[in-house]
């Protein structure tokens, strides 16, 4: 399928003040084709939300982005306007962020802070305006909305409170849904009903979705395909269901060996299906400040080689659609 965003050898790093660069992410490469679901998986400091920022531009005012292109409908973004960015963020690409008790404003009613959205990007007021704030509305929260419409966000419930920013990156109608961690503070329970919103609003729409997480088991029977980032590098990328399976990388393997078994992954010599203890990962991640001279990982991999000392390993094509960097598969 033709891919509808393309990111090509992207490069983002955060100046200090003394003007020191620290990478945030390197060489990542990917692509996210209409109505797909692509999982990004990482731990904390692996670059997945500064990989959210740039994909949209978003990044703070110490950014650097030192090379890359991220080609949206083929449109590079890293070289577009404001005023042409104004137009797709939120219009093209709708995003949800990680915290709604951040991102929502204290003194507006809900229906306010999603008809704001339209106003931004339409000019839109009175009746049209009410009909794409309300049909928005009625998507997150269905026969809810009414009553939940005139409440303000310390009135709402977690789960609701992102069911509004969720209404807020769908009202305009986007191609490209990115959410960065939207269920990291909910309850299981409420962590699944978010899931089940995403996919049925993926599907009623044709959302291209990239769902940015720490959790594989949020991926299982969700996602299509899985980027799997280390220290702002791309680990492995591939079908979800062959690598939450069969992960090949060793961060991959060990990130889902520390993970207890969920119903619908099923086991792997990686994860088996039963054990009485979980594992660790040893060590710690790098610090972004002082990354190893060769493979990123190496000084916590079990099975790391002398050659993995010596330089980054390239990433290796496993099939049409898998790839993996690490010295095993070649690099």
């Amino acid at each position: 399928m033709t891919p509808i965003l393309e990111v090509r050898d992207l490069d983002v790093a955060y100046a200090s003040r003394s003007g020191m660069l620290t990478r945030a992410l390197s060489g990542v490469n990917f692509s996210l084709a209409g109505g797909e679901i692509l999982g990004v998986l990482g731990e904390s400091g692996s670059g997945k939300s500064s990989l959210a920022a740039a994909l949209v531009r978003l990044l703070p005012p110490h950014s650097r982005i030192l090379r890359g292109s991220v080609l949206f409908e083929g449109n590079d973004l890293l070289e577009a306007s404001e005023e042409a960015l104004r137009k797709i963020r939120g219009a093209r690409i709708g995003v949800v962020f990680q915290e709604p008790g951040l991102a929502l404003h204290p003194a507006m009613r809900v229906r306010d802070q999603v008809s704001e959205v339209v106003r931004a990007h339409s000019g839109r007021d009175g009746r049209g305006m009410r009909e794409k704030t309300d049909a928005a509305l009625r998507a997150v929260f269905g026969a809810n909305a009414g009553r939940l419409a005139s409440r303000y966000p310390h009135e709402l419930s977690g789960g609701q409170r992102q069911r509004v920013l969720v209404a807020q990156a769908i009202v305009c109608g986007p191609c490209i849904l990115i959410a960065d961690e939207p269920t990291a503070s909910l309850d299981p329970v409420t962590q699944a009903e978010i899931l089940a919103l995403f996919r049925e609003l993926q599907r009623a729409m044709g959302l291209a979705l990239v769902l940015i997480t720490h959790n594989p088991a949020l991926l299982a029977g969700f996602a299509q395909r899985v980027l799997v980032l280390y220290a702002g590098g791309v680990a492995e990328c591939g079908p979800a269901a062959e690598m939450l399976s069969r992960p090949q990388h060793p961060y991959t393997q060990a990130l889902l060996d520390c993970l207890p078994p969920w119903p619908t992954a099923p086991a792997s010599p990686a994860r088996p299906a039963a054990r009485t203890g979980l594992p660790v990962i040893a060590g710690d991640s790098p610090e972004m400040t002082a990354l190893p001279s060769g493979c990123r990982f190496e000084p916590r991999c079990p099975v790391r080689m002398e050659m993995c000392t010596a330089r980054e390993p390239a990433a290796t094509a496993l099939g049409a659609e898998h790839s993996v960097s690490c010295f095993k598969y070649g690099g």
